[in-house]
């Protein structure tokens, strides 16, 4: 099993084991933890990196699940907040990459289940963690 630093989550791992060094591959630059501003009007709005490249402004934010529960349950929640933050900031796509196995959701996130529900939705893609890797390394975020 995986030993993790104190506040040190699955999330953070894959960011900094795959995603990172996908980006790095792929030619785009990158701060992590970026605070967006107030989601939605309340607490701080914080994502797992914001990459760039050639003046484009990509929002990452990851979602671990292993098992069924929370992490899918934010999914939504993070979309909408994804929304506002490019309505409001100077950002040209966003991505939520689902990473793990477990999450019974994780097909309907990915085939673009949600866009009945949020219209707002089509402004960011859900993906897994190995399409983003992938596509990362190629540079076509």
């Amino acid at each position: 099993m995986m030993q993790m630093s104190p506040g040190r989550t699955r999330s953070s791992a894959a960011l900094e084991r795959m995603v990172l060094p996908a980006l790095a591959e792929g030619g785009y630059t990158w701060k992590v933890q970026v605070i967006l501003g107030k989601r939605l009007g309340m607490g701080a709005h914080k994502v797992d990196a914001v990459a760039e490249e050639d003046g484009r402004r990509i929002l990452i934010s990851i979602k671990w699940q292993q098992a069924s529960g929370t992490a899918e349950q934010q999914v939504p929640f993070e979309i909408i907040c994804l929304v506002e933050a490019m309505e409001t900031g100077d950002y040209d796509k966003a991505y939520v990459v689902l990473g793990g196995e477990g999450g019974k959701w994780r097909t309907f996130y990915t085939s673009g289940g949600l866009k009945r529900y949020i219209r707002a939705a089509e402004y960011v893609e859900i993906i897994t963690l190995e399409d983003f890797v992938a596509r990362a390394n190629q540079g076509t975020l």
